[in-house]
């Protein structure tokens, strides 16, 4: 589960720059996480939830690609002997399904 509201890390590397920047703390809170709500140039958002989602699209987005590797790397090293050949095939559909749920998830979020 997320935690709620803003770490101590997420004020000084997130909240506090934003602040300096210009943007404005409003004195509503995210019903998402609890942090405060800010505005800036006319757009209300929370910083902490975009932060957290950008993170989180990061993170998948290595295992996807680090998943897309070994999928390349079997495909391109394809045995002769069939019962191996029917192995490596097996786990070249495992990475598939697995490629497939994360994509799936990163439409949901």
């Amino acid at each position: 589960m997320a935690p709620k509201g803003p770490t101590e890390e997420e004020m000084r590397t997130i909240l506090m720059p934003l602040m300096l920047s210009g943007a404005r703390m409003l004195d509503r809170h995210c019903p998402k996480c609890g942090s405060p709500l800010f505005e800036k140039d006319g757009r209300v958002f929370c910083p902490i939830c975009e932060h957290r989602k950008r993170q989180k699209a990061g993170e998948m987005k290595g295992v996807e690609e680090r998943l897309m590797e070994k999928l390349n790397e079997l495909a391109n090293s394809l045995p002769d002997e069939v019962d191996q050949l029917e192995k490596h095939l097996r786990v070249m559909e495992k990475i598939i399904e697995l490629l497939e749920r994360y994509r799936k998830l990163e439409g949901e979020e």
